[in-house]
């Protein structure tokens, strides 16, 4: 939206500024509907990353996500995806997982799957809504239901596509059993690596929490650097971990979950108490159904 030329200034100056040895990686989340030839040329030859929206084949997508007019755009998010692979940039598929295409696991996957991409990622959609029974609008991927979609996607790759497909939260529910931490910052036990700039130079802990509470500096006064070492900035991602419930604390997968983001944690545990994860019930599901599988790669891992 901010233009071809916007980002051409910016690669310029990104180049200019550079430090010697150090490397920028760009990468842009798109929904693929203005992706043309030009962009497509340029955002190769500058190696950007892509993540493109699709939420799965025809009304699955089209449901909520239409032009300003009510038109659906599926079409031109494909359109946009053929452009950026002709142009040799392999997109990474960004699936919002969301209250009705939840039902329709292999529908779903099987429609990226034949795209040919090589990393899929779902992003659960949470709408906090108060006043209402669950909490979130009806658009929000009931937890449960969250779960047993990834259980039934995580099976069929199992079969058909380990090694040839990367999806996200298999490949974080996976590292334990080669004894790697997360890399994923919503399952690490404390969070704050991953803060946001605003274009007017405000540095906040967390894009998901750009608010004044959370406003650390501006990097017009001060620097990056010395802002993430602040003791606001990692006092916030203690409390990540600080603040977990004892249902949590207690759970069998909590090394997988770690309780996920803070963002979400806004219902109450079975005793009562505040701050378990709205998707709490889904992600027990999911990784309780790929414990197995992770014990037994471990242990040959391991030895």
């Amino acid at each position: 939206m901010a233009g071809k030329e916007t980002f051409r200034k910016i690669i310029a100056w990104q180049k200019k500024f550079k430090p010697e040895k150090r490397t920028i990686i760009n990468g842009i989340q798109t929904n693929g509907t203005l992706i043309d030839k030009e962009w497509a040329s340029f955002l190769s030859a500058e190696n950007f990353a892509i993540g493109l929206s699709m939420d799965g084949p025809g009304n699955l997508h089209n449901m909520n996500r239409k032009t300003k007019d009510n038109k659906p755009t599926l079409h031109q998010a494909l359109r946009g995806f053929e452009i950026l692979r002709e142009n040799g940039i392999l997109c990474e598929i960004l699936c919002v997982v969301h209250a009705d295409n939840v039902r329709y696991p292999l529908v779903v996957y099987n429609f990226i799957r034949q795209l040919g991409v090589k990393y899929i990622t779902f992003l659960p959609l949470i709408e906090k809504q108060p006043g209402t029974v669950s909490g979130v609008s009806r658009a929000s991927v009931p937890s449960s239901d969250f779960g047993s979609f990834l259980s039934i996607i995580f099976d069929e790759w199992i079969e058909k596509d380990i090694g040839c497909i990367k999806i996200q939260i298999f490949e974080e529910a996976i590292r334990p059993a080669f004894n790697q931490a997360h890399t994923l910052c919503i399952f690490k036990e404390k969070c704050g690596g991953v803060p946001v700039v605003e274009r007017n130079g405000d540095f906040y802990s967390c894009d998901h929490f750009v608010d004044k509470d959370h406003k650390i500096g501006n990097i017009n006064d001060g620097n990056i650097a010395d802002f993430i070492d602040s003791e606001k900035q990692i006092a916030f991602g203690e409390a990540k971990l600080k603040s977990l419930p004892r249902y949590c604390r207690e759970c069998t997968v909590r090394s997988m979950c770690n309780g996920e983001c803070p963002k979400n944690r806004f219902i109450s545990a079975p005793d009562g108490e505040a701050g378990l994860n709205y998707l709490c019930s889904g992600y027990k599901t999911f990784f309780n159904h790929c414990r197995p599988f992770v014990a037994a790669i471990g242990s040959v891992w391991n030895g």
